[in-house]
């Protein structure tokens, strides 16, 4: 591995240095998607708000197409 590990992976890698069951493992999957998840719906949020989105915007979006022609 060319790229050093950061912070982050590191401390993942500590805290699986001890033997983890698969149903802990599988808690542990589950609880950083729903970080990751929650992330992303704040910053989704946030951008949002910056830009004066409202639900009225969001739903003319889902009518609209935005496919590219070739």
């Amino acid at each position: 591995m060319d790229t050093p590990l950061n912070s982050t992976q590191l401390e993942i890698l500590n805290l699986f240095a001890a033997n983890q069951s698969e149903e802990d493992l599988k808690e542990i999957k589950s609880l950083l998607i729903a970080y990751l998840s929650d992330k992303v719906v704040r910053e989704a949020d946030k951008a949002a708000d910056n830009k004066n989105y409202t639900v009225e915007t969001f739903e003319r979006w889902k009518q609209e197409h935005f496919r590219k022609s070739a």
